[in-house]
C-alpha cells in the first residue's frame, strides 16, 4: 500500500478525550488513524504492515506488530513525564502492545494510566507522531515496533506512581533528553508534542 493517502486530521476533532469516553467509543478504521499521522518513511511502513498482516495487532506478527504510545506532559510547565523502563534499561514515554485492540489512541491513554498512576489523563488526537523501530527484549526475538503516538495532557502539578514495568518515573525539561541518553525518536515525538500543545487551548 502507498503512504501516500492522506486523511484529514480534522476527521479525528483535535479535541481531548479521557479514559472513560476512550472505552465506550467505536473503533476507528486504523489506514485513516496512520494516514493522519505525519508523513514520511515511517508512516509509509505501517501502512504497509496494515495492508500486508491481517494480524499487525497481535504481538506475534513478524516482522514486527502495532504499538500505541503516550507523551504525557503538564501543561503549567510543559515538562514530559518519562519512564525507566525494567525490560529495556532505557527512558522511554508509556505504551504497550495492542493485543488485538484496533484503537491505537485507547491503548496508548490505558497504558499511560497503567504506567503513571495519574488520573484525569487527557489524549490528542490525531497521533502527533508515528515511529518504527527494532527491539530486542529479553527472551524475546529482536522484532520491530510500529508505534503510534500521541500527546497525553495531564492535569497540572500531577504526580506519578510507577508500576513494575518501571524502575524510576519523573518529570523533565525538553533540553533534558539528550542528556539522559533518549533516543532520537523519542526526543522528536517530545517537540511534535510540545509542538501540538502550543496550539491547543487548554
Amino acid at each position: 500500500m502507498s503512504g501516500q493517502r492522506e486523511v484529514d486530521p480534522g476527521l479525528f476533532g483535535g479535541a481531548t478525550a479521557g479514559i472513560s469516553e476512550m472505552a465506550g467509543r467505536s473503533t476507528p478504521d486504523l489506514t485513516d488513524v496512520v494516514a493522519a499521522g505525519p508523513a514520511g518513511p515511517d508512516r509509509d511502513r505501517i501502512l504497509n504492515l496494515l495492508a500486508s498482516h491481517p494480524d499487525a495487532l497481535s504481538r506475534s506478527c513478524r516482522p514486527g506488530h502495532l504499538t500505541g504510545s503516550a507523551l504525557v506532559v503538564d501543561p503549567s510547565d510543559n515538562r514530559i513525564l518519562v519512564l525507566f523502563h525494567t525490560k529495556l534499561q532505557r527512558w522511554l514515554q508509556p505504551g504497550g502492545h495492542a493485543d488485538g485492540d484496533g484503537d491505537l489512541a485507547r491503548v496508548a491513554l490505558r497504558e499511560a494510566v497503567e504506567e503513571t498512576g495519574i488520573s484525569g489523563l487527557r489524549l490528542v488526537e490525531p497521533p502527533v507522531d508515528l515511529d518504527v523501530h527494532m527491539v530486542n527484549p529479553p527472551s524475546e526475538d529482536a522484532h520491530e515496533h510500529h508505534d503510534i503516538r500521541y500527546l497525553v495532557v495531564a492535569p497540572p502539578g500531577s504526580v506519578p506512581v510507577g508500576n513494575h514495568e518501571s524502575e524510576a518515573l519523573k518529570w523533565v525539561d525538553r533540553g533534558d533528553l539528550a542528556g539522559m541518553g533518549a533516543d532520537p525518536g523519542l526526543i522528536r515525538l517530545a517537540d511534535r508534542a510540545l509542538s501540538r500543545l502550543e496550539e491547543l487551548d487548554i
